[in-house]
């Protein structure tokens, strides 16, 4: 908060041509409304957020983020938006559907990306060199030496409805789905998820882009299943998904709409920023508030990963909702919920006509 007010002051003492800019912030900033916004941990995949507080879109569009709430896990994201801890959330486009389905209407604004960035599937370096190079061969007992054990970060969790579906749409040799032949298991955070697939207590985990270039880096892992091959994702997936969204509870929308509208304009912007930032940009912004636990490369790798899959115009297609509802029922959702009760497009309609170049 501190660091906020002192960048604040060191922009109002601009001179020059600079110092009408900083008059009209100055205002902007004084009459700026309080949000609250949510995502589980910050890291790249949530950079919109890390971008728009960096980079003052907040404060631009006249609201303030203090600060994130950042409770760890997705879940725990669901249930603050749900409680009204926080107005608005980005996080996985199962979340804002599950607070639907238990009887508070909330709201997809935009989408971030158009693959999964956790769908990817390492195997220990062990069974990678006994054969076992493809999501098929997952399923040969013989190969592995027993029914493979698969990780995901929890049973239920992101990592385990986009998993169990790659397994369930590609078939074994005997013609039945893979994960027919697997054991699901929680493997909790990176610490134990890469440790337990170093030391053969696993031998798969669902994996995020740092995972995985580390499991590769360090020599104990390498991927079955890469969402950066188009060909894979699409033999799975067939085409684009809405995975990582901006949502909101409807009644934020009814009752504060100038307050949505700030909100996807600051995200939008970022994302914008993002696409024209050079990586190293990218890295020198946010790898000292957020990152600091992640090396320069390691934050590098995570930055040119997600513009292979980041979603530039933040639309989500009618298409592509439908297609992630075969992904998100029944292991997410009990029944699929209508895209016209889903989706807002018409807060993002309005930032882009607004900041189009």
């Amino acid at each position: 908060m501190g660091c906020t007010r002192r960048r604040f002051l060191a922009g109002a003492c601009l001179t020059g041509a600079g110092l009408a800019v900083a008059g009209r912030r100055s205002v902007g900033a004084a009459q700026a409304r309080p949000i609250t916004a949510s995502h589980s941990v910050s890291t790249f995949v949530y950079g919109q957020h890390l971008v728009a507080k960096e980079k003052k879109f907040f404060e631009e569009e006249g609201v303030t983020v203090p600060g994130f709430l950042v409770p760890g896990g997705g879940a725990k994201v669901v249930q603050a938006v749900a409680a009204g801890q926080a107005m608005f959330a980005l996080g996985d486009s199962n979340h804002p559907l599950k607070i639907t389905e238990k009887g508070k209407d909330a709201l997809i604004l935009f989408a971030t990306d158009t693959r999964c960035s956790y769908a990817n599937v390492v195997v220990r370096q062990e069974l990678w060199d006994r054969g076992v190079k493809s999501v098929e061969t997952l399923a040969d007992a013989k190969l592995v030496g027993r029914k493979a054990i698969v990780a995901a970060t929890a049973i239920g969790s992101g990592t385990y409805v986009y998993g169990v579906y790659v397994l369930k749409s590609i078939q074994a040799a005997d013609g039945k789905p893979v994960n027919d032949h697997v054991e699901w298991v929680g493997g909790g955070g990176d610490l134990t998820m890469l440790g337990g697939l170093k030391a053969g207590k696993f031998d798969a985990m669902m994996a995020v882009p740092e995972w995985q270039s580390k499991a590769v880096s360090k020599g104990f892992g390498r991927p079955i299943y890469d969402v950066r091959d188009e060909k894979a994702w699409n033999r799975v997936f067939g085409g684009a998904i809405p995975v990582t969204v901006g949502y909101v509870l409807k009644e934020t929308v009814e009752k504060s709409p100038d307050l949505v509208q700030a909100y996807v304009n600051a995200c939008y912007r970022a994302q914008q920023w993002i696409r024209k930032a050079k990586d190293d940009e990218v890295v020198d912004l946010l790898q000292k508030p957020y990152m600091s636990t992640y090396s320069r490369e390691e934050i590098l790798e995570s930055v040119r990963y997600y513009r292979t899959i980041f979603d530039w115009d933040f639309l989500v297609d009618e298409k592509d909702y439908e297609r992630g509802l075969k992904v998100w029922v029944p292991t997410a959702l009990e029944q699929p919920i209508p895209y016209a009760r889903a989706v807002d497009m018409s807060f993002v309609k309005k930032a882009q006509a607004k900041f189009r170049a």
